[in-house]
């Protein structure tokens, strides 16, 4: 079953302290060692101590870390959680509130000392810091996620570290990421990445929760996307975050879709940001199967919220899937939702599975007209005829 996966006995995790977080000898392949442009993302756990506060040495160390790193000629993006957690801390409060305004209140407070604590740390290492908070908004329209782009790309150029977070003083429910897991993705993705690093309160991936099976092995390097992954990873995590193993290992498989190869490792391992880039086995690594994938086509892959679909028939699935065509409106059977033209929508199977999705010349109005006929026919249906296709394959990203 597990023939993609390279995994070894496991000792059911001890705490830091306990020293069961010992180190994996087999060294992992030289993608690290290759990295020239790393996106570093840090969980709130680790970041504010299980809650207690901004860890000023755990932070103070990734920063010297970071500083070893660029002065060995490399690129690195910082995604940092901690916002609310120090917030709440701030605050006095327990629990994480569920409270859409409140969770934005604690994320404004909190956000104050976090970018203080990163910019104090860096500046020790003789770095410069900016602080960038992104919403899902920002790149799900065109023009504010080239601009976003364009941005750390210039930062990365004149040597300054970016310390991403999300905007969570102003999102909401219907723009949120979900967790930095899959922000730190976005960004490897953003900057055309070499390799995530995904650092967390846990020594890596295992094939089932060691606390409880003690049968449980360890996995040192799997696939990016491999679909037993997912089915060995567990819920959320901490009381802290958001997140948990199955947003980390989502994670990989969205970041390996632009070729970026992502690395599961304890924070808190001694040096484990230089050890990884010089090619020690931490943690766990899922290796990245693809090529990097054209700017245009990974910001379609990369939507989060989808304005509507298509359902097409089976005919249409294999000309997509395996000939690489576009999708014309005779193969489409039903239309979804309501989108306009030039949105980002769904291509769906008739068990509902998405295959694809890429960019509407069509609105779902003039979609549902056009359903079942051939291209010949638009412009008599709908007075005119922008493109042949409803999804043009240069528009069009193969997601299954």
């Amino acid at each position: 079953m597990w023939k993609s996966i390279r995994a070894s006995p496991a000792k059911i995790p001890q705490p830091p302290e306990a020293g069961a977080f010992g180190l994996i000898k087999q060294p992992h392949s030289s993608l690290l060692r290759k990295a020239k442009r790393v996106v570093i993302k840090v969980g709130s756990s680790l970041v504010t101590n299980e809650g207690r506060g901004l860890d000023e040495q755990a932070i103070g160390e990734w920063c010297r870390q970071i500083a070893h790193l660029m002065q060995d000629g490399r690129e690195v993006i910082m995604v940092s959680s901690g916002a609310i957690a120090e917030g709440m801390k701030r605050l006095g409060w327990t629990a994480r509130p569920k409270a859409i305004q409140e969770l934005q209140a604690a994320a404004a407070v909190g956000q104050m000392g976090l970018a203080q604590m990163y910019e104090t740390k860096l500046r020790l290492n003789q770095l410069g810091s900016a602080q960038v908070l992104l919403t899902h908004a920002d790149l799900a329209d065109r023009e504010r996620y080239l601009n976003a782009r364009s941005t750390l790309l210039t930062l990365l150029k004149l040597g300054v570290v970016p310390v991403i977070n999300e905007n969570d003083t102003v999102v909401n429910d219907e723009i949120k990421f979900g967790d930095n897991d899959t922000l730190g993705a976005l960004v490897a993705n953003l900057v055309e990445a070499d390799a995530l690093i995904i650092l967390t309160d846990q020594k890596g991936l295992y094939t089932a929760d060691p606390r409880k099976d003690p049968a449980a092995t360890f996995v040192h390097e799997a696939k990016a996307g491999d679909p037993q992954l997912e089915l060995m990873a567990g819920g959320a995590g901490s009381s802290i975050g958001r997140g948990g193993m199955i947003t980390k290992i989502l994670a990989a498989k969205r970041a390996a879709g632009s070729g970026a190869s992502t690395v599961i490792a304890w924070g808190r391992e001694p040096d484990a940001l230089i050890r990884l880039v010089a090619g020690e086995s931490i943690g766990t690594l899922l290796v990245a199967q693809t090529q990097k994938t054209q700017a245009r086509k990974q910001w379609i892959a990369d939507h989060l919220q989808l304005r509507g679909s298509v359902v097409v028939d089976g005919g249409a699935v294999t000309k997509l899937r395996d000939e690489g065509k576009s999708l014309l409106p005779i193969g489409m059977v039903q239309v979804e939702g309501d989108f306009s033209r030039g949105d980002v929508i769904a291509v769906r199977d008739h068990s509902g599975n998405e295959i694809a999705r890429g960019l509407a010349n069509y609105s779902s109005t003039e979609a549902r007209l056009i359903c079942r006929k051939p291209s010949s026919q638009i412009e008599a249906l709908l007075g005119y005829a922008a493109e042949s296709e409803m999804l043009h394959r240069d528009n069009l990203v193969i997601t299954r």
